[in-house]
């Protein structure tokens, strides 16, 4: 999953969601040098990444898609799922989420000064953009498609990425209902 769906299993802990998204750009196992909540959202990150890329109903996914996404497949039904978290969110949520985001976007987290200036920067644009709302529409999967292809270094054919979606659309979405099934008895 990507960035919502991070913060979806962070079991409503602003402070996770934040240590969880921060995941993403840490590299290596030693975390001794951050705070034991951002440690834990760190390690929930890496958990929930290691389940989707191990999950049946992914990896079948993965296999079906890769011929149109080589490379980046992964990366897509992580945004995929990100779409559909969005578009179904009363689905799995008590709270709305616009407020669910508004929560989140408001929130000042005291272990700020151990992210790093990227991830800073990142979080900044996922809010004033509003990327996390605009999940619910195909315009905002693309432009998240988009973003993500020019950052790839390699060249890739995730610009493409809402025509593969519009393509295999039962396919995906079936997936994503049997990860969710899965995921919330373990993540949530």
């Amino acid at each position: 999953m990507n960035f919502l769906g991070h913060l979806y299993f962070s079991n409503n802990d602003l402070t996770i969601m934040n240590a969880n998204l921060f995941g993403d750009f840490v590299k290596g196992s030693d975390l001794s040098k951050f705070p034991e909540i951002v440690k834990q959202g760190i390690i929930l990150h890496r958990k929930i990444d290691d389940f989707i890329d191990n999950h049946p109903a992914v990896i079948d996914l993965r296999h079906k898609i890769n011929p149109e996404l080589p490379k980046v497949s992964s990366i897509a039904i992580d945004l995929f799922f990100d779409y559909f978290l969005a578009k179904k969110w009363d689905n799995f949520h008590e709270v709305s989420l616009s407020n669910f985001i508004l929560e989140f976007s408001n929130f000042e987290d005291h272990n700020d000064s151990f992210y790093s200036k990227e991830f800073k920067f990142v979080r900044s644009k996922m809010i004033q953009q509003n990327w996390l709302l605009n999940y619910r529409k195909l315009a905002g999967l693309d432009f998240a498609c988009r973003g993500l292809s020019r950052r790839i270094s390699f060249e890739n054919h995730l610009k493409f990425g809402v025509n593969v979606l519009l393509n295999n659309y039962e396919e995906v979405e079936n997936a994503f209902e049997i990860f969710m099934q899965d995921a919330r008895k373990i993540f949530y």
